[in-house]
């Protein structure tokens, strides 16, 4: 049995299929998913398709793309959402200097306000870093909370900055992104202690090989599975093990 750790299941994309997506990975052995907010919005959508559906979970989060949109009050409203037991987690949250579609000054005081939500909560962080892995650890480590509850998802840094990562206690998860051809981080997949690593799609994105083209959804990550496995030199079935226990406690899935 397997956990898809993030995806994107109440956005658009899966509008026509939500219910028939979540059936699909069912079948493919994944027992539970998280759909993940990026604002207060998808949120609660992602909140309230939790409640229908017993193999989902939810977290509630401002991204930092949707940063400088943040109203008056939206913090406070995720801080809300988190009281719901089938909401497990703060995400997805962080800093994204790729695009920066928000002042990254925004992004940090946006950022720094969730981990302390999260914190107050006894919630665990989801990670979004891109381009900015030396203003998110500095931003961290400012919270004085070290070791946190957490994952850096859609992990993208360099080996050093993961150790770094890992000693601040965040688990790290990957996605369909290392079975691409030019995939450089290997030696990143293999660092990752059994304990510490989580699989997720991203769905809609992030689509694996041998289906790239296609809109990406829960049940691919089968495909992420066995490629990790095979760098990590272990059987399949002991990474869905350890991954699945590491989800389960992770976010209190039982």
């Amino acid at each position: 049995m397997l956990v898809d750790t993030h995806a994107h299941l109440s956005g658009e994309e899966f509008d026509g299929d939500r219910d028939a997506a979540v059936r699909r990975a069912l079948e493919a052995g994944v027992e539970t998913i998280i759909d993940i907010g990026t604002d207060v919005s998808s949120s609660v959508s992602a909140g309230g398709f939790a409640e229908k559906q017993p193999a989902v979970f939810a977290s509630a989060g401002i991204h930092p793309h949707e940063a400088a949109k943040a109203a008056a009050g939206d913090l406070e409203r995720i801080e809300t959402l988190l009281e719901s037991p089938k909401t497990v987690a703060v995400g997805e949250i962080g800093l994204d200097y790729h695009y920066s579609f928000s002042p990254h000054d925004v992004q940090k005081t946006v950022f720094m306000r969730q981990i302390e939500i999260g914190l107050r909560k006894k919630k665990p962080l989801i990670v979004h870093v891109r381009e900015a892995m030396r203003d998110a650890l500095a931003v961290l480590r400012s919270a004085e909370a070290a070791p946190y509850r957490g994952v850096f998802h859609c992990y993208g840094g360099t080996l050093g900055e993961a150790e770094e990562v890992l000693a601040l206690g965040f688990h790290i998860s990957f996605t369909g992104v290392v079975t691409f051809r030019n995939y450089k981080g290997p030696d990143i997949v293999r660092a990752v202690p059994p304990d510490r690593l989580l699989l997720e799609t991203d769905a809609p994105y992030m689509t694996p090989v041998p289906l790239r083209g296609r809109r990406n959804e829960p049940a691919f990550i089968t495909h992420t599975l066995r490629k990790i496995a095979d760098m990590r030199g272990e059987t399949a079935e002991s990474l869905a093990a350890s991954t699945t226990r590491n989800a389960r406690t992770l976010f209190g899935l039982g």
